[in-house]
């Protein structure tokens, strides 16, 4: 219903179109332009246009002469075909004038660009071909535009069925959004190539022979390799005997030979962080910076520019395109079509009524006999027996497809046994389609997608099986059989489509993908093609592999230095910029797009959310019921309760034995009903009773109503009669008010946030409780009582889901109770349950003893013993690390990390076994981890108990490192052979980091997040296996035994491959040395070998998964493409290519997105609803936001004054901003004492400290020292600067190389304060901190892993030969460089180069039997299972979390105003208001101020007490409900004003929706009975009033007949006493009441301000006579007449009511003429008939 809803809305919408107006006048005088063939006519031009460019290079035309004229002919073609274009819309559409004129249309104006760039490339074509202009010339660059012209061909999709405004909108912000972390990207690049700059410097320094002579540097000048080295002789890598450390660019080298990486200057080191940012190349760097400074400062530099460059900030692209899509999919949901769920491709769906009514889906098999095939063979085409055999039959010819190997070249291939089984195969299932086609007709056959596929399968495979073409390009068709083996599992057959079955996205992107590549081959084609000693762009062919190659990232950097050094020194940074920009675009753009839509596919529909949120809690409420096997194995044995004899009893005869829990039930059953009772039964007849005791009350409703019933039934029942139907009333009187209009009076609003959704909450508690009576809907129309209806019925549907809530609520409760009594009913029926290793009793006090040393902790949480308040501490994070676990588990933890602080000192040549200070660590874990088990299993149990210790994984992790420990402490062996059982021993001892994840809480969740979505992992895994098996099936038959070569390059045949040759040295691949004439290379001479190459081949299956598998991590595979290309063919290039970009593009998003979306599963976000997502990121962004730190502008208009403004001007901020990026301008050489350009630059920065100093003072006298010092951010700007003055008088007084480095990082420090100038990059800061603060476990979880592997590393590879990876700076000696050598693996720098070194053996290594260090042989299937296992757990899974996280905040921190509930406008503002009334910035106020607060509030969360009165009242009275009337803080106003700005029904879940409206409720309730006692109040002083008013005048009257009478009579008993002075003098203050009581300006009542109303009900009380029956009495005495006078003045909606009540009167009302009055009252209100002034209306 939703999405019908939403389709019917945008089919509605109109339809924007950003493509070209095709369609022209129709009085037009030129026809043919408006034919649709003329537009596909021109459509294919431009993809012809595009061809004839990528053709139009020298070395093409080299090849294939002809080419040059073709092109020309096309070109020539095209040209008058688009010219006629151009002068034909011209001519219709007008040059200048007119509003859709040619020049004012911009895709005109593009066409005719691309005219224009067509006439310049054929006129520069006539120059090449007549041999005026030389094809190798840069005039080529001329059709560098041209291939722009393939936007023609797609532009006619920029259609779209939305406003344009809307989607103007969409790629606004995104294009802002992706700006903006460009930005913030630039700083961090700006950062480290500053730090990379002053830390480092220049990496010109080599070791070079000491014959060595300036400006004659050669290849045999340097070390083989080539090793940089250090001039200081305490620090870096020092040259060995026979050379020397000398400075290249001294000894005559150019920047040009000496490359373009490096820190020499700010530009050049932007350009080096941004190619170690990509992770490629990044560790040679390090390497060499290792060699030529101290260590520590590049491994300080690069781990720290790997974390949070290449980690977190490059990772937050994902995280806008994956927000940005997310937008998109919803608003083009029309476009691309719903997700629908899984149906078979065989069967349909139609609704059927069933027998109730009502109508179902129900599935219909389309496979229904339509051919004419006998009924037999039908059935049996239709029994699941022949689909089982058939997928049975697929999966036999996947295995002897994958059985397939190389023979040798001696054998005949075409006829062998694989040949044969190949065709029985294709036989029989082309028998299987025939049969097919037969019983459901080839109409009924081909109306499925999946015969679809297994036709072409057959005709593919049958082709195949023809001599000539077996081992050809067909084989594809046999390897693709495996797909059809998803059938077999339904939950592999439901990811499969949900990933690829809505293909039109992921279809549209592989297409947008393959056209971006195709149009930057082309232009880098015409940019790069005349370059001389460049041949990557030489060809369109060589072209796209080149840019391929960087999309890829693999070897990226190569191709632009090979592209650098051939152009030059002058063109290198506009080339480096041209490659980083498009290197940015495909590596965070594009590559991300494929993330967001995988994610999209996985994301669950919002109607389905709600649902799933209901079934899981369902399943979580049936999973608690039952106890785990373990303990459910005592039922299976006869009961035999634990009886006790009752030995005090004065009896003759024997007592029996009863059960002791049932004795201890009944004792205390009498006790639990009388404190039961004593604590609920005051409730029910007081309602002042205290909050914490009304709170359990309500958690224990069903109870109190029980009591209420047995003991008040009566009187429960009327109070509870009554309060309903005051509520009626109130709810029904507010609902007719919103209904009748009593608001239009007033000026037009805009109604905030507060105010919209309290209204719709008062909306639905009328509806909900039957308000929309007849009364109320008199005087409608037919359609408001429709939609009045209608709405009844949706908020009794939300009722109603309300009730299943809480049965679901009431069904978890249950099943705990039911487990509990499970588990109490074992107990005590089993005397052998919950009693560790079945010895030590349940209550036995060593038992007791061992619980609590096992369970003692720190008590985090200090409370107040009085009123049990939580107090904040200043330490209180220290207090709760303390708490975090038990002091067993501290003293554990510390015991392990020093453990493995032991174990990193050992090595091949140190080992435990022969260092006693090693074993010393050892026995210590063993004796330490031996008392922890015993006390846990004293106090738990082992197995058998609820709280085992080998309850889950966990345990057994435990006992199984214990074990091990154990064993090897006792064992100890003292020679440890290669591959033995000694040996995995010590390689299991590895695991011992993995105890950390048991006892740490924390770490025990990063595990459950890591393998609870293990199945989606596992699906992945299936479909990347399959895919690599695809290609290494096809592989080995097309390459088996073809990629063997000789190692001599000139040699081609195998017979001519012996003898020795001398093979090149390769030196160095940074400088770019030529050899001079005569000059050879350095090398030595090999023998011929006729050899596969290295480290990969597909001579078999398991080798060429291998080498695929490698190709998948992006590592290797250009190797692989050059072996192929130059070994076997070009045209099979496009094998590994397609391999790549499935792998690459569709394969490792995969495990992101599904990373992705199981962590947002295990946090529950990912059944959550786009509100309820909203509602997350509101509370946790609130939880961050702090009051202001800014004090308030002084009141005088003095200096002080004036500074503030000065200084809290946007202007002034942002020239500091400016002069901060100036100074660190700086920087961008480096500070060395021995530059002379040092100095100037230092004393510049002297300048700008003074500067600073002048703003922090400026900020001091205008805010003052105390209000200053309340901002961190003015904190960190003191200290700054502080240090800035220190460094200026040491300069000045030292001068050396320390001061300039002081003043260098005081610059760096500085530099760091942009951040908090510029929101951007502030919050974008933000979201990088927090994701560092979520992911910290994930690290440290990350580093454990690294430890286990390291460790394990040296055991297996710690002696392992130097290799081509395996050297000097990577090796497994230790487990410090096992550390380095996994995190560089964890970036994926030639980890598959790493392993194959691991993996040498003999001949070419020297094997030992007797111990594992004596040999430098490694292992083959240990290094196979390590570096796989390692690559995949830590790359695929681990980092991918960082990706998920990063994506969850960067939704916190950086989403727009309009999808977020409270903007940062909205926060801001509170923030204001909020400085204003915490006078004192304590970060809490009272209570009695939020009135105040809630009143200063403006914008969408302005309480309007003109409309919001009542509004206004709950939320006061919330506060005073939740705080007891106490102060309140920061964050709990902001968090009332967060849950009142939302619609609750919406973005709540389920648990804390109900308990929020039980909340609102309460307070409603009281509210209500608070706002009736007081209206009574007043009805009460009117009648009193009025009455005093006639008893005044009765009075009067008989003063004057008694006047009368005296005069005539004059009896002397008779004295009256006249109120002359003293009743005047009271009247005249009565008269000027009003006066002074109307510039009164108080806040509206609250429930708080209950003191006026107490003294008028007790003056009324008080002053008014006593009353006989029929009568007046005249006073005795001559008293005084005194008058209480009360007033109050009610400021709402602007009026000001003002009440005078003179109690002197007799009060003739009682409680019915009371409640005949407010009937009355009430009749009014509720017919709107009153003809009262308002006050009433307003006193509601």
């Amino acid at each position: 219903m939703l999405k019908r809803k939403q389709s019917s809305r945008v089919e509605a919408q109109p339809v924007t179109d950003f493509g070209p107006d095709e369609s022209l006048s129709d009085n037009a005088d030129i026809l043919w332009i408006n034919k649709p063939w003329v537009h596909s006519l021109l459509r294919i031009c431009a993809i012809i246009s595009v061809i004839s460019v990528c053709m139009n290079t020298p070395k093409t035309f080299e090849h294939y002469p002809p080419l040059q004229y073709v092109t020309f002919a096309l070109d020539t073609l095209l040209m008058f075909l688009y010219t006629a274009e151009m002068i034909a819309k011209m001519h219709i559409r007008g040059i200048v004038k007119g509003d859709s004129s040619y020049v004012k249309d911009r895709w005109c104006v593009f066409d005719g660009f691309m005219v224009f760039c067509l006439w310049v490339s054929l006129v520069l074509q006539v120059f090449e071909i007549a041999e005026i202009v030389d094809q190798m010339s840069p005039w080529g660059m001329l059709r560098i535009p041209r291939p722009l012209i393939m936007i023609r061909a797609f532009r006619i999709y920029f259609r779209f069925e939305l406003p344009r405004t809307r989607i103007t909108n969409i790629l606004k912000r995104s294009g802002e959004q992706i700006w903006s972390v460009s930005i913030f990207l630039l700083f961090f690049l700006l950062l480290y190539g500053i730090l990379g700059v002053q830390m480092f410097g220049t990496f010109t320094y080599h070791c070079v022979t000491d014959d060595t002579q300036p400006g004659n540097v050669t290849w045999n000048n340097l070390a083989i390799p080539d090793t940089h080295c250090s001039r200081e002789l305490e620090e870096g890598y020092q040259c060995p005997p026979g050379f020397k450390c000398m400075d290249l660019e001294d000894l005559g080298l150019s920047r040009q030979e000496l490359g373009y990486s490096g820190f020499n200057e700010i530009g050049t080191s932007i350009f080096t962080v941004y190619e170690a940012a990509s992770q490629e190349g990044w560790v040679f760097l390090m390497y060499r910076a290792i060699d030529s400074f101290p260590r520590w400062r590049s491994y300080f530099y690069f781990i720290t520019l790997i974390f949070f460059l290449a980690w977190l900030v490059k990772n937050v692209f994902i995280a806008v395109i994956i927000e940005t899509f997310a937008e998109i999919r919803v608003q083009f949901q029309q476009m691309w079509g719903s997700r629908s769920s899984t149906t078979s491709t065989a069967t349909t769906q139609m609704f059927h009524e069933d027998a109730a009514g009502g109508w179902q889906l129900v599935a219909v098999d389309v496979n229904k006999p339509q051919g004419r095939a006998p009924a037999c063979l039908q059935k049996m085409m239709r029994s699941s027996v022949f689909h089982m055999f058939i997928l049975s039959m697929v999966a036999v010819d996947v295995i002897v497809a994958a059985s397939n190997y190389y023979k040798g070249e001696n054998f005949k291939r075409q006829y062998d046994e694989f040949y044969l089984a190949e065709v029985a195969f294709t036989v029989l299932f082309d028998l299987e389609a025939l049969l097919k086609i037969w019983c459901l007709g080839f109409t009924g056959y081909i109306s499925s997608s999946l015969h679809k596929f297994e036709l072409l399968l057959v005709i593919g495979t049958t082709l195949h099986i023809y001599p000539d073409l077996y081992h050809s390009q067909f084989t594809y068709f046999q390897v693709l059989r495996v797909v059809r083996l998803i059938k077999i599992s339904p939950a592999l057959e439901d990811f499969v489509y949900k990933i690829f079955g809505p293909g039109k996205k992921l279809g549209s992107l592989v297409v947008f993908t393959a056209s971006l590549l195709i149009v930057m081959s082309a232009i880098s084609l015409q940019m790069f093609c005349f370059v001389e000693e460049l041949d990557r762009f030489t060809t369109f062919p060589r072209a796209f592999m080149s840019m391929f190659q960087i999309l890829t990232q693999e070897g990226w950097v190569d191709v632009m230095d090979q592209t650098l050094n051939a152009v030059g020194h002058m063109w290198a940074p506009v080339v480096a910029i041209y490659f980083i920009l498009y290197h940015l675009f495909a590596t965070l753009i594009l590559l991300s797009l494929f993330v967001a839509v995988i994610l999209d596919n996985l994301e669950l529909d919002e109607d389905l959310k709600k649902l799933k949120q209901l079934k899981q809690s369902e399943a979580n409420a049936d999973t608690k019921e039952k106890l785990p096997l373990r303990l459910r194995i005592f039922e299976k044995f006869p009961n035999r309760p634990q009886m006790v004899k009752i030995s005090k009893l004065p009896s003759d005869f024997t007592v029996p034995k009863i059960r002791e829990s049932f004795m201890k039930q009944f004792i205390d059953r009498q006790q639990q009903d009388t404190s039961c009772l004593l604590r609920r039964l005051p409730s029910a007849s007081s309602s002042s009773c205290d909050h914490s005791k009304r709170s359990a009350i309500e958690e224990n409703r069903y109870i109190d109503q029980k009591l209420r019933k047995s003991v008040f039934s009566i009187r429960a029942r009327n109070l509870l009669e009554k309060e309903t139907a005051i509520n009626k009333i109130l709810r029904a009187c507010t609902r007719q008010r919103m209904l009748s209009g009593s608001f239009e009076g007033q000026p037009a609003k805009e109604r905030s946030i507060l105010s919209v959704q309290h209204h719709i909450r008062q909306e639905r508690r009328s509806l909900r409780h039957g308000s929309n009576s007849q009364r109320i809907s008199r005087g409608k129309s037919l359609e408001t009582l429709t939609q009045d209806h209608s709405n009844t019925v949706r908020y009794r549907n939300a009722q109603r889901e309300d009730s299943e809530i809480k049965m679901i609520q009431e069904k978890k409760e249950q099943a705990e109770m039911k487990r509990k009594v499970q588990e109490e009913e074992l107990r005590e029926n089993h005397p052998y349950f919950d009693k560790p290793l079945f010895i030590v009793g349940r209550e036995h006090r060593f038992r007791n003893f061992c619980r609590v040393v096992v369970r003692a902790r720190f008590n985090a949480s200090k409370t107040d013993p009085v009123t049990g308040a939580v107090k904040n501490t200043k330490y209180h994070q220290l207090y709760d690390l303390l708490g975090l676990v038990t002091y067993l588990d501290w003293v554990m933890i510390i015991v392990t990390i020093c453990s493995c602080i032991s174990m990193m000192f050992e090595s091949p040549f140190r080992r435990v076994m022969h260092a006693p200070t090693l074993q010393i660590a050892e026995y210590v874990f063993v004796i330490f981890m031996s008392i922890e088990l015993n006390l846990k299993i004293m106090a738990d149990g082992l197995f058998f108990t609820p709280t085992a210790v080998i309850r889950d994984f966990g345990g057994v992790m435990d006992i199984f490192i214990y074990l091990v420990s154990l064993i090897f402490l006792c064992w100890m062996p003292q020679n440890v052979p290669a591959k033995s059982g000694a040996q995995l021993l010590m390689v299991l001892r590895c695991l011992r980091p993995l105890r950390i994840f048991k006892l740490v809480p924390q770490m025990r969740k990063v595990v459950r997040e890591l393998f609870s979505g293990f199945k989606e992992i596992f699906l992945v895994s299936i479909l990347l296996l399959t895919l690599m098996l695809v290609f290494a099936s096809f592989g080995v038959q097309l390459f088996a035994g073809k990629l063997a070569k000789c190692n001599d390059p000139h040699i081609i045949s195998r017979e001519d491959c012996h003898g020795i040759f001398r093979i090149n040295v390769s030196v160095s691949k940074n400088l770019n040395l030529k050899l001079r004439p005569g000059e050879k290379k350095p090398g030595f001479w090999v023998p011929r070998v006729w050899a596969n190459p290295r480290n990969f081949n597909f001579d078999n299956v398991g080798n060429a998964m291998l080498a695929l598998f490698e190709v998948l991590s992006l590592k290797g595979w250009v190797e692989v493409r050059d072996v192929i290309i130059h070994r076997v063919g070009p045209i099979h290039g496009i094998y590994i290519h397609v391999f790549v970009f499935l792998g690459c593009m569709i394969g490792l998003t995969l495990f992101v997105g599904v990373v992705i979306a199981n962590f947002n599963e295990n946090k529950g976000t990912a059944l959550l609803t786009v509100d309820q997502r909203r509602w997350e990121d509101l509370k946790s962004r609130l939880k961050i936001a702090q009051p202001l730190h800014l004090p308030p502008r002084p009141d005088n208009d003095g200096f002080r004054a004036k500074m503030y403004d000065i200084t809290q001007h946007p202007f002034f901020k942002r020239t500091i901003a400016v002069l901060v990026l100036a100074q660190s301008v700086l920087l961008s050489v480096k500070w060395d004492a021995a530059d002379p350009v040092t100095v100037p630059l230092a004393t510049m920065s002297v300048v700008f400290t003074f500067i600073f100093v002048l703003e922090v003072t400026m900020k001091i006298i205008a805010m003052s020292p105390s209000g200053f010092w309340q901002s961190r951010r003015n904190r960190y700007d003191l200290l700054v600067t502080s240090l800035g003055v220190i460094w200026v008088i040491l300069h000045f007084a030292l001068l050396n190389a320390y001061t300039y480095m002081m003043g260098a990082c005081v610059i760096v420090f500085r530099f760091f304060s942009i951040c908090g100038k510029h929101v951007t990059l502030k919050m974008l800061l933000l979201t990088v901190v927090v994701s560092m603060y979520k992911s910290f476990f994930i690290i440290v979880g990350m580093f454990l892993l690294l430890l286990c592997y390291a460790f394990a590393g040296v055991v297996l590879f710690g002696t392992v030969k130097y290799g081509e990876n395996i050297n000097r700076h990577a090796n497994f000696s230790s487990a410090g460089k096992a550390i380095t050598v996994l995190f560089r693996i964890v970036t994926g720098e030639d980890w598959n180069k790493i392993m194959h070194d691991c993996m040498v053996q003999p001949p070419f290594c020297t094997p030992d039997n007797s111990t594992y260090w004596k040999t430098d042989c490694g292992n083959y299937a240990g290094a196979l299972m390590y570096f796989c296992s390692f690559y995949v757990i830590i790359a695929y899974i681990m980092l991918n979390l960082l990706v998920a996280i990063i994506v969850e905040n960067f939704s916190l921190f950086y989403s727009t105003e309009e999808d977020q509930l409270l903007s940062y406008n909205d926060l801001r503002h509170f923030q204001i208001i909020w400085n204003m009334v915490d006078d004192k910035r304590e970060g809490v106020i009272p209570t009695f101020r939020v009135k105040f607060l809630l009143r200063l509030l403006r914008g969408r969360l302005e309480v309007d007490l003109d409309k919001d009165k009542l509004l206004f009242k709950h939320m006061c009275y919330e506060m005073e409900r939740l705080h007891n009337g106490g102060d309140v803080t920061f964050h709990d106003v902001l968090s009332m004003l967060s849950y009142r700005s939302v619609d609750i029904r919406k973005s709540l879940q389920l648990e804390e929706l109900l308990a929020r409206e039980q909340l609102e409720y309460t307070i409603e309730e009281e509210v209500a009975k608070q706002t009736i006692r007081m209206w009574l109040k007043k009805c009460l002083k009117r009648i009193r009033a009025k009455q005093q008013q006639s008893c005044s005048i009765i009075h009067s009257l008989r003063e004057s007949q008694q006047q009368e009478l005296s005069r005539f009579r004059n009896p002397p008993s008779i004295e009256t006493t006249q109120p002359s002075e003293d009743m005047n003098a009271i009247n005249q203050d009565n008269s000027t009441q009003p006066e002074t009581s109307s510039q009164q300006q108080l806040l509206s009542p609250t429930l708080s301000d209950r003191g006026g109303y107490r003294q008028d009900t007790g003056d009324a009380g008080r002053h008014c006579p006593q009353r006989k029956i029929g009568q007046w009495r005249l006073p005795s005495a001559p008293k005084p007449i005194s008058h209480s006078v009360s007033s109050v003045n009610l400021r709402f909606g602007g009026r000001s009511t003002v009440k005078s009540v003179a109690c002197k009167m007799n009060p003739m009302s009682d409680a019915a003429s009371c409640g005949s009055e407010v009937k009355k009252w009430w009749t009014r209100q509720l017919t709107v008939e009153s003809d009262e002034s308002g006050e009433d209306l307003l006193d509601i």
